[in-house]
């Protein structure tokens, strides 16, 4: 018993010391890495200090299959978790059972303000969740399997999904925002009255609510779909723009082709703000109006 009781107490002097040296060790990184358990599928999580904190974060994030979501918060670190998605997998009847691998092979640099996040999303479905000061900008990109949802930002955003939809919540400042397969949903708080923007897709309804007196230029293309705006845009009246292309010259053709575009402005105009769909609607809306 007294053995037992010896043996004890030196395997937990002998943790405490190799948990003080890890500490130690850990001390002057920026990045701090939270335990995990595989059992049940708890994420990767890795909380990374900025250069700068008193500069705006630029996040970058790009996902092969899985989607992002980023939420401002009041803080000055960019929190970065990332989980694989539980899949509904055949189980074969009897024999081994199948082990839950959850590992996401999660990835985070940071270099004056610039946050890099990776995964290994090309190999399994991977979420990520990223939390930001609320002054960042974020470049974000996903292809399969996930929607990108951004709530409460104020910076540039730049966000691209492919098979996934894009929604954009209470952000401010300005946006580009692209979804080829899905919608795009975007609701300003209040926008950069300097910035241009550009709101995209193929075979989604685009639909975007601005503050009440935003000032902008307009540029509008829906191919297959129509456009409803709360605002009175006043259209131009010009003659519609021609793309001439003249290879006459150089044994080619001469080709002229009328531009689909319509132009107008909102309040006046201001900042370009391009609005182009293929196959979907566009709204327009002013904030406070009925749905």
């Amino acid at each position: 018993m007294e053995t037992f009781a010896f043996l004890k107490i030196m395997n937990n002097q002998t943790f405490s010391l190799r948990t003080l040296l890890a500490a130690v060790a850990l001390a002057g990184m920026a990045v701090v890495l939270a335990p995990r358990t595989q059992a049940q599928n708890t994420p990767d999580r890795i909380s990374v200090n900025l250069s700068d904190p008193a500069r705006p974060a630029f996040v970058k994030a790009s996902m092969v299959n899985g989607g992002i979501t980023v939420k401002a918060y009041d803080g000055k670190e960019v929190i970065v978790e990332a989980r694989t998605r539980n899949e509904e997998r055949e189980k074969p009847s009897g024999g081994p059972k199948r082990l839950n691998i959850s590992t996401t092979g999660l990835s985070v640099e940071e270099e004056n303000n610039e946050v890099r996040i990776s995964t290994e999303s090309y190999a399994r479905t991977i979420d990520l969740t990223i939390s930001v000061p609320v002054h960042a900008s974020l470049k974000l990109r996903a292809v399969n399997d996930g929607d990108i949802v951004v709530t409460g930002v104020d910076g540039e955003i730049d966000v691209d999904d492919v098979n996934g939809a894009v929604t954009l919540n209470n952000i401010s400042g300005s946006a580009v925002a692209h979804a080829l397969n899905e919608h795009v949903h975007v609701t300003f708080a209040k926008v950069n009255l300097q910035k241009p923007m550009a709101f995209s897709s193929l075979n989604g309804d685009i639909d975007v609510t601005f503050p009440a007196d935003v000032k902008a230029n307009v540029s509008i293309r829906s191919d297959r779909g129509d456009v409803f705006s709360d605002f009175d845009v006043q259209l131009q009246t010009s003659a519609p723009r021609q793309e001439v292309e003249d290879g006459r010259g150089k044994g080619g053709k001469y080709r002229v082709k009328i531009d689909k575009t319509v132009h107008g402005t909102i309040n006046g105009g201001g900042p370009e703000y391009q609005f182009t769909n293929f196959q979907g609607q566009i709204y327009i809306r002013k904030a406070g109006s009925p749905r």
